[in-house]
């Protein structure tokens, strides 16, 4: 079911206890479709819209610039708006540094954490000009030549075609302006890798294989991070394991869930056993 609430527009599907899966850049809250239809079988899955994406409005007090701190603060809102006190939280990419943010802020809210396709470094300073000189761009030239240039790093060129025009499709449909503001602020991010050796519920790392925005050497590291995490590397999968392969994505937020539920350790430093050493390159970029 689609809401607004307090201006913040969602998906708020089934009943049980609560995922709530913020999306990455420059996506929306569909990019969550096929986890919002397996897990609002047996839990309430909410998946917002973040500010500036998909139908959501860009917040004009902070036009220029949107940190973390503000998507994250927007999740409590929402939270609070719905009756939800305590929830397991998910996202993919810029989502998991809002992820991240949201743990900072407010850990007793967090049942369960579910880091995918993402990263906790703080940004360079080059990263910082280069997504300053994006965000610039796409203020000049709207997202189209853009999305034609990454669709290929963000879903393989080998995932099925209904996949590959969904992606397209959500980051033309973002508005330049939430896009670009939403780089500014990322620019400026703090380092959170010291903030997960304090993590205190049980975590997963999900990345594809053949991600080369958040290679499978920046997952291993949130893996050894973290107290209590279970790490998944999927194969035939780019950086939205989610929707190039949903059945291997849900069966590990499957294992996740049932862990929140008992809220027991999961293997750590065995699980990563299945895992190849990383393709490195010279540069890579991070989505």
């Amino acid at each position: 079911m689609f809401r607004t609430h307090m201006s913040r527009p969602h998906t708020d599907e089934g009943t049980g206890d609560a995922l709530f899966l913020v999306h990455g850049h420059p996506f929306d809250r569909t990019m969550w479709a096929p986890q919002i239809v397996e897990f609002s079988r047996t839990h309430r899955v909410i998946a917002p819209d973040l500010r500036g994406y998909g139908s959501a409005p860009l917040d004009p007090r902070t036009p220029g610039t949107t940190l973390l701190t503000d998507f994250a603060e927007d999740v409590r809102a929402l939270a609070d708006d719905l009756g939800v006190e305590k929830f397991t939280l998910g996202g993919l990419s810029m989502g998991g540094q809002i992820v991240m943010e949201c743990y900072r802020l407010f850990p007793e809210r967090v049942a369960g954490l579910l880091l995918a396709d993402t990263f906790p470094d703080a940004e360079t300073p080059e990263g910082r000009a280069a997504r300053d000189a994006m965000a610039d761009r796409l203020l000049r030239e709207g997202m189209a030549g853009y999305a034609d240039e990454v669709l290929d790093t963000m879903v393989a060129p080998y995932a099925h075609a209904s996949v590959r025009a969904h992606v397209h499709r959500m980051m033309t449909s973002t508005h330049p302006a939430g896009a670009a503001a939403a780089l500014r602020g990322r620019a400026q991010r703090p380092d959170y890798r010291a903030l997960l050796t304090t993590v205190e519920v049980p975590a997963l790392v999900v990345v594809g294989r053949d991600d080369v925005h958040t290679p499978v050497a920046d997952a291993e590291a949130m893996h050894a991070a973290l107290p209590d995490s279970a790490l998944t590397v999927v194969e035939d999968a780019a950086h939205l394991p989610n929707l190039e392969q949903p059945g291997v994505f849900n069966d590990a937020l499957r294992g996740l869930l049932s862990r929140v539920a008992a809220h027991t350790p999961a293997p750590h430093s065995p699980a990563r056993a299945h895992t190849k050493a990383p393709v490195h390159t010279k540069a890579r970029a991070k989505a």
